[in-house]
């Protein structure tokens, strides 16, 4: 067991640095020929919500708060890049229908375009990596990967029952003068 947690880990680190360095949305971004940085991009991802992306079951409005909850950044700053996006053509101000004192945001027919070729060039892309597979393979693969995806969700379970352990690596590194301890070593944290 410890050796597939070691190798999930190593797994899980390549994989976040080559996340984090977004590399194949600047090679989309450069290949496409889109006048976007990242951020932009991200925005307008988040104004579509394709389903499989942000896990919601569709018709939420889209405002700006919306937008920021779903990438994760400070209201503000969504502001800002949905304020860029709407000068440039790709997103558009709307009332609700639901509440005409909310304003909404939805791409136009430009930003449309931006956020299916880049859906569509990821799918190249993956879908030619995933051809070298065999139906088999792809069987049991797509399980299994969607249910260690959700192995983080229940964390705070995991660490409430993991708090001895956890308490002495913190004991350890206090030993060794890197740090402070501050983790209760209870269940109850």
């Amino acid at each position: 067991m410890i050796d597939a947690v070691k190798r999930v880990d190593a797994l899980l680190q390549n994989w976040r640095r080559r996340v984090v360095k977004r590399e194949l949305s600047h090679v989309a971004i450069n290949d496409l020929g889109l006048q976007l940085d990242l951020a932009q991009l991200d925005v307008l991802a988040a104004i579509e919500a394709p389903v499989h992306e942000f896990g919601e079951t569709g018709g939420e409005e889209t405002m700006v708060s919306t937008v920021a909850a779903r990438i994760g950044i400070d209201p503000s700053r969504a502001s800002r890049l949905i304020a860029e996006l709407v000068d440039d053509g790709y997103a558009e101000r709307v009332a609700s229908q639901a509440d005409s004192r909310r304003t909404l945001i939805r791409l136009t027919e430009k930003g449309r375009a931006v956020t299916g070729a880049v859906r569509a060039y990821r799918f190249l892309l993956m879908g030619d990596f995933l051809a070298e597979w065999s139906a088999e393979d792809l069987a049991r693969f797509l399980p299994l990967l969607e249910r260690f995806s959700h192995w983080s969700e229940d964390v705070e379970a995991r660490r409430g029952k993991m708090m001895p352990q956890i308490g002495e690596l913190a004991r350890h590194v206090a030993k060794a003068g890197a740090a402070e301890v501050v983790v209760e070593t209870t269940a109850a944290v």
